[in-house]
């Protein structure tokens, strides 16, 4: 190739097939070392990156086998919402580092990195991929993404033995997480409910006995007894108005009996007779006494004589004892039964009155007080009402709870189910070799480009005639040719 001096180039010219070829051969150096040293290095790096396994599990979120129609879970969380629960558990440091150690993982980073970044590295080493699906939400009522499965994953440079046992061990928490979680939350809710059933019942049992107390205390004056005492009441106030009228009947016989009694002698004119003559003879037994002595004959004539009378009259008094002063008139005496009997039904009938009058106005009091003791007894039967409308309640939920808890017992509800168990790893996850080596070839290629096309587009040199005619508008009238000396054959060519 003919040389020629530089000179600016101030025109574009459009480049043929065979100076494109002449470029290429011009800059092949330039082209060939990026190219071949990017991609030795690529190859390189291929071999000695090491290899990284993988095992995957697949576990499948199967909903609760009865229908909540007929068992409803106390679970609320979503599943999303448990995984991620039981996902920062697992990731926990001391759950990690507890699996760290049972399967004497990492054992080079081990040599010169601290605990936590251990950790970290195995963290970033699991991974757990939700498996959506498009369904109907019986609780919102519309179609809904909802998580059906999820993935689980872990990869290490471990060997592929130690990668499936971590993978099944991370498998075996999740599953067992979801179980103690699940049961963990009906316990919680049964345990909840009884403590709160407990306190609902002792208050319960607090104001039935209060409202036992406050009956005890005002056992008449209840609101459910008023119309007892006000028919007790009525009654009384009628049997008053009876017996008063009875007691003005009475009165009137009382006053007609009196009138006759007046007209009436109380004795027999001859019992009158023994009565004046005993009077008389006690006269003049006083004066005798007053004159002679006892032995006196006339004394004692007079005191026999009295003697006889006062017999006779005692035995006419034994035959009708209940009558005053001793009458012996038949009609008199008649009278005066009759009227002793009178006065006594008026007497009884006065203490029924009194008696009848003190119950009206005990029952008067009790209807008084009824509306103030209706008031309070209201207000406790209320809430006496609320608080077992409550304790119904939570006993219900209570009963609903424990079924639930039965239904986690025996694993009838939403549950995790292994679809695909962590697989042995027969070959690597990362890194891809051979795409390594090919990225590698295509960067070389693409760096040997940009380097030449470099070089050629700042090298201002013009390496024939033709171009230097274009550039000048100047015929070139000689070249001279090309004069390799032996230094320059030494040298590497350009």
């Amino acid at each position: 190739m003919e040389e020629i001096y530089k000179i600016p180039m101030e025109e574009e010219t459009l480049l043929s097939l065979s100076d494109y070829l002449e470029i290429l051969n011009r800059r092949k150096w330039s082209l060939m070392i990026p190219t071949i040293s990017i991609s030795i290095v690529a190859a390189i790096l291929s071999l000695i990156l090491p290899a990284v396994y993988k095992s995957t599990a697949t576990i499948l979120i199967e909903e609760q086998q009865i229908p909540s129609e007929y068992v409803k879970a106390t679970v609320t969380s979503y599943a999303e919402q448990r995984i991620h629960q039981i996902k920062q558990r697992i990731m926990s440091t001391s759950r990690l580092l507890e699996i760290i150690n049972q399967f004497d993982l990492y054992k080079k980073l081990r040599v010169n990195h601290t605990t936590h970044d251990i950790v970290t590295q195995m963290r970033s080493n699991i991974k757990l991929d939700p498996i959506s699906a498009e369904g109907m939400d019986r609780r919102l009522g519309r179609t809904v993404e909802a998580t059906i499965a999820f993935s689980l994953s872990f990869q290490s440079q471990d060997s592929p033995q130690k990668v499936q046992q971590v993978a099944e061990k991370l498998t075996d928490l999740f599953l067992e997480g979801n179980r103690q979680e699940r049961s963990k939350q009906t316990e919680e809710a049964s345990r909840f409910l009884e403590d709160e059933l407990n306190k609902v019942k002792f208050s319960l049992d607090s104001q039935e006995a209060r409202i036992a107390r406050f009956k005890e205390q005002h056992i008449n004056t209840l609101p459910e007894l008023l119309q007892v005492n006000i028919q007790s009441l009525n009654n009384i106030e009628r049997n008053i108005e009876m017996q008063q009228e009875q007691l003005r009947n009475l009165k009137k016989q009382e006053g007609y009996f009196q009138s006759q009694l007046i007209n009436v002698p109380p004795d027999l004119e001859e019992q009158q007779e023994d009565k004046k003559r005993l009077d008389e003879l006690k006269v003049l037994l006083i004066n005798l006494k007053s004159r002679f002595t006892d032995e006196y004959p006339d004394v004692i004539n007079t005191q026999a004589e009295i003697t006889k009378l006062e017999k006779q009259l005692a035995k006419q008094k034994s035959i009708n004892p209940a009558v005053k002063d001793a009458a012996e008139n038949p009609a008199y005496i008649t009278l005066a039964a009759q009227l002793s009997g009178i006065q006594a039904d008026i007497k009884s009938t006065h203490q029924q009155i009194v008696i009848m009058m003190q119950k009206a106005e005990k029952y008067r009091k009790q209807i008084e007080k009824t509306p103030r003791v209706e008031e309070t007894y209201k207000t406790l039967t209320i809430k006496r009402n609320n608080t077992r409308t409550k304790y119904d309640d939570l006993m219900q939920k209570l009963l609903e709870a424990q079924v639930s808890q039965g239904l986690e017992a025996e694993q009838k509800g939403e549950r995790f189910t292994i679809i695909d168990p962590p697989l042995f790893p027969e070959k690597p996850f990362k890194p891809n070799r051979l795409l390594i080596v090919m990225i590698g070839i295509v960067l070389g290629i693409g760096a040997g480009v940009c380097c030449a096309a470099l070089r050629e587009f700042s090298d201002n040199s013009v390496h024939s005639a033709e171009i230097l005619t274009m550039t000048t508008k100047f015929p070139v009238l000689a070249t001279i040719p090309l004069i390799i000396t032996p230094q320059e054959l030494i040298r590497k060519p350009q």
